[in-house]
């Protein structure tokens, strides 16, 4: 059975320290993931405020903590872990699925990163996903979602949540607000859940206007910011919970699978509880030497976005310029181009990923033949935010859960290529093989 957690409740079940053991408490209480360090809003100047950890002999990178299992010096310190006397917050802890030194260093980073109380690093993005909404939502109860979402989300939620858990959810348009209200029932709906920069149309989410209208009838707004790290800060715009495939820029280098869940530390905490947490009885645990390797990267997060974004951009507005159909926020004339401005971070640009409507999937896939094969452009593969570009015809790839009907709603044509922007080699070298494939194309 899962535990439904309400927006803004003050009152929920979560490692209490002052009564040493799990038990419901209030959000004044001491914090079981140290909160990232207020007063800015850049997150590079979070990030480095952030606690640093050295390595066990004074090494400038944290040492990993391999072991699973951990050692107490008396018998009596087992007891009070297990009642909750001693934790993680002092340094105690017991199995590695409930907390790990390494894996609990990388959950402070990525607070800081969204600007969070607390964070919790999982073992993939769907495990974030997942265990977020079945924390929050019970058997029973309603969700409400963007009809635009990485294919693995959709079916998830319009699937196997109803099939499993009885938990259903209504998609909308989540830039048409008056049905994003309307879809929301309150007393019954539990959570609002979309992407901050939608896959792979790249419209974007008003953030601040739809967690003020979520709030209103108390609704947690779950926000997917896997797209534009760094970029928008959902969180400081009014979103309760962010959360994150790692293995897409964050990690950077196509190697790592990856997850992890921004939030309230009463969340955070709530998601840990020995009876009823989805982190802990599910186990969505992420590998200690996976946490060191991205925390290794987080430092130069801010700097490959900003390139990502420089060149995905330049090739977006010389597209344009030659008469392709090309989507990217960071064109004038997109239609989420003022919004993003708007609720963006300066200096990150606009995202890494842009979107070429060639028609059919016949075109699309004879474009990326010869940006592949002739040309040696980038990649023809699935994901997003390596060095490499990467390439893929969403419609029969990442969006292929969806029906036709869904695409159409969603707005996902059957040529609609989505290339993530690497950073190889010079600008203009990649653009001479770009605009080599795409005079090959006769457009």
């Amino acid at each position: 059975m899962t535990t439904e957690v309400k927006a803004h409740d003050t009152s929920l079940p979560c490692w209490n320290i002052d009564n040493k053991k799990f038990s419901y408490q209030t959000k004044s209480a001491t914090p079981m993931v140290t909160s990232w360090p207020m007063g800015d809003e850049d997150p590079a100047a979070t990030l480095a405020m952030a606690r640093p950890e050295f390595g066990e002999h004074g090494g400038v990178n944290m040492s990993i903590e391999n072991s699973i299992t951990f050692t107490v010096m008396e018998a009596e310190t087992m007891r009070m872990m297990f009642e909750g006397e001693l934790g993680p917050e002092r340094d105690f802890f017991i199995y590695s699925r409930h907390f790990n030194p390494t894996v609990l260093a990388l959950s402070r980073q990525m607070a800081a990163l969204e600007g969070t109380e607390a964070a919790y690093c999982t073992s993939s993005g769907m495990a974030a996903v997942s265990s977020v909404l079945l924390q929050l939502v019970s058997s029973g109860g309603h969700i409400v979602a963007s009809r635009t979402l990485y294919g693995g989300t959709h079916a998830l939620l319009s699937h196997f949540l109803p099939r499993v858990c009885n938990i259903t959810t209504t998609f909308v348009d989540v830039k048409d607000h008056e049905m994003v209200r309307d879809a929301m029932v309150e007393g019954k709906t539990k959570v609002l859940y979309f992407e901050t920069v939608a896959n792979p149309t790249l419209t974007v989410a008003n953030v601040p206007e739809l967690s003020r209208m979520a709030h209103e009838k108390g609704v947690t707004v779950v926000v997917d910011n896997t797209f534009s790290p760094m970029i928008i800060s959902p969180a400081r715009l009014g979103a309760d919970v962010v959360v994150h495939s790692c293995s897409k820029f964050i990690s950077g280098g196509a190697d790592i699978i990856a997850g992890a869940v921004c939030g309230s530390k009463n969340l955070v905490n709530s998601m840990m509880d020995l009876h009823q947490g989805t982190l802990m009885l599910l186990g969505p645990t992420m590998n200690a030497k996976v946490a060191s390797e991205i925390s290794q990267r987080i430092p130069h997060l801010g700097l490959r976005m900003k390139e990502h974004s420089h060149r995905a951009l330049v090739f977006a507005q010389r597209m344009k310029n030659l008469g392709l159909k090309v989507t990217y926020p960071g064109l004038n004339d997109h239609p989420d181009h003022q919004l993003l401005s708007y609720i963006a971070n300066k200096d990150y640009g606009y995202g890494g990923v842009l979107c070429i409507d060639m028609g059919t999937e016949e075109r699309a896939n004879r474009l990326m033949n010869l940006l592949q094969n002739h040309t040696h452009f980038g990649l023809m593969a699935v994901s997003l935010g390596f060095f490499e570009t990467l390439m893929s015809c969403s419609g029969s790839s990442t969006s292929s859960e969806l029906n036709s009907k869904e695409k159409e709603l969603a707005g996902i044509s059957p040529g609609l290529i989505r290339m993530s922007v690497g950073y190889v080699g010079t600008l203009e070298q990649k653009w001479s093989q770009l605009e080599k494939a795409l005079l090959k194309m006769k457009i």
